[in-house]
């Protein structure tokens, strides 16, 4: 078996920590209870994806004499989901809706966020790959420790799906993509003839999902949890994915 085959079987079984999560998610009961809890839990680990994981990386690769870059970027990225934010259907003032309009929310929740987290995972798949073809006992555990913090957000593009009812078709679709955007990460760098893309090019990816999620936390999340109806099940979501993050920050 190649190293390259094994660099992109990792990349893929990174992957299914997506759909454990979701499968999680997807096993229990679908009651308002777990949508607070699940929308908490995104809040904690999105902001912890951002302190621990984006920005020491982006700092990595793009260095503070490219802060212009970074800034441009994170701009860039905010604006880009603002603009598909009014393209995206179901989308609704999170302070006066329906129950309808709630379900329909909370899946246009699922689906913004999905698109900043495949942007996340691909640059993820490859730096995965890029570090088992130097060492596979080394991206094997990054890819575990990766892996850990993937599980609460496939629980949270579950439940924004399946609790906003929507046709279990596109929430399967979007949940596939986002499943295979961690070996379609491994894949590019394969093409690559085993390079990384320039620390400049992956500094400027990054800071753009930055962006994305920045807007996800603040457009999306905290107006929905600020209102959450079951807030004890909201701050248990909160607390758990500080603990997640932290552990898979161990590992």
């Amino acid at each position: 078996m190649s190293i390259e085959f094994v660099g992109l079987l990792i990349t893929f079984l990174l992957g299914l920590f997506i759909l454990i999560g979701a499968l999680v998610a997807f096993l229990a009961n679908k009651k308002q209870k777990i949508t607070d809890f699940s929308l908490g839990l995104a809040f904690s680990v999105i902001i912890m994806l951002i302190i621990l994981d984006l920005i020491p990386e982006v700092i990595e690769h793009l260095g503070m004499s490219y802060i212009w870059l970074f800034l441009i970027f994170v701009i860039l990225g905010y604006g880009l989901l603002r603009l598909l934010d009014h393209f995206v259907p179901d989308h609704h003032d999170a302070t006066h809706m329906t129950k309808k309009e709630a379900n329909d929310n909370l899946a246009h929740i699922g689906l913004i966020s999905s698109i900043a987290l495949m942007i996340h995972n691909i640059v993820e798949g490859m730096a995965v790959y890029t570090t088992v073809l130097t060492s596979v006992s080394t991206g094997l555990m990054l890819a575990i420790g990766i892996g850990f913090h993937n599980l609460p957000l496939g629980m949270v593009i579950a439940t924004t799906f399946y609790q906003g009812n929507q046709p279990r078709k596109r929430g399967a679709l979007v949940l596939g993509c986002v499943t295979i955007s961690t070996l379609l990460g491994g894949f590019i760098s394969f093409i690559l003839n085993n390079n990384t893309l320039p620390d400049n090019a992956i500094g400027s990816l990054l800071s753009l999902t930055l962006g994305m999620l920045l807007f996800i936390l603040f457009s999306e999340l905290f107006p929905r949890i600020r209102k959450s109806k079951y807030k004890l099940e909201r701050n248990m979501g909160i607390v758990l994915g500080v603990i997640i993050m932290l552990l898979s920050l161990c590992i």
